[in-house]
């Protein structure tokens, strides 16, 4: 788990927050690089959609929160709303594949 340095002024919070979220933002856009290369593998957009796989990551992000120390109930939620984004794109981008492949 991960310290919390106590602050000492609401600005000091602010800093660390904006510090998480430069964080935060360059891993999504990192997975978001994996996502696009995901849809490369898939054939359908039920493979894209992959409900089971959505429940395998919310249950391991669950678990993770347990053991992190993090609220599960936030974890999944803002992993949901991230996972439908990214499915979001990766349907766009499975479906350009495929006008490309038939473009051949």
């Amino acid at each position: 788990m991960n310290p919390v340095e106590p602050c000492t002024s609401l600005e000091q919070v602010r800093s660390h927050i904006d510090r998480l979220d430069r964080q935060i933002v360059s891993l999504l856009a990192e997975r978001g690089g994996y996502v696009n290369q995901a849809a490369k593998f898939k054939k359908s957009t039920d493979d894209v959609k992959a409900p089971q796989r959505v429940e395998q990551v919310i249950a391991k992000v669950r678990a993770l929160s347990d053991e992190l120390g993090a609220n599960p109930a936030v974890a999944e939620q803002v992993y949901r709303a991230m996972i439908s984004g990214f499915i979001d794109a990766e349907l766009r981008e499975h479906a350009a594949l495929a006008n490309e492949a038939g473009a051949r």
